[in-house]
């Protein structure tokens, strides 16, 4: 079991300017999609918003009510969200889980400051609220998809 010294290293000040950062960090009024995503382990949930044409991201809105990892996560996200495709967020997601779950490598260009994240690894109770944003923008894609 991770100790209290842990547990403030994992909140680290790199994770709170991150979480503290407003990135995209309002709804849309019109979007294609929207989808709501929560950890039942703690309670945070993300929703975001899509605009979306020809299969990229050209706007993007979220409403972020998590603890600091996931905040830091969706700050991340925000910042290299726009121009993605639905393959490109479904990568990073694969990418950011291996890193969290089986101590894989650093998420690829433009998602690779997740690695901040890294020290989440230790703290399966953490992974949820940390992939949230990604999931709900997963399933807001999904709902295009499926529209056509």
């Amino acid at each position: 079991m991770p100790s209290e010294t842990d547990l403030i290293k994992l909140y680290s000040d790199k994770i709170l300017k991150l979480a503290a950062q407003p990135i995209f960090r309002e709804r849309l009024s019109k979007p294609d999609a929207s989808a709501t995503k929560r950890s039942p382990l703690c309670g945070s949930a993300v929703t975001v918003d899509i605009i979306v044409e020809s299969g990229i991201i050209t706007n993007y809105g979220q409403d972020v009510r998590a603890c600091a990892l996931g905040q830091a996560s969706s700050t991340i996200l925000g910042k290299a969200i726009i121009g993605r495709s639905f393959s490109e967020i479904q990568k990073v997601f694969r990418e950011l889980s291996n890193m969290l779950t089986e101590n894989g490598p650093t998420p690829s260009k433009p998602f690779e400051d997740f690695y901040i994240l890294k020290p989440a690894s230790e703290y399966k109770n953490r992974h949820a609220s940390i992939l949230l944003a990604l999931e709900a923008t997963l399933d807001a894609f999904n709902q295009i998809q499926s529209d056509h």
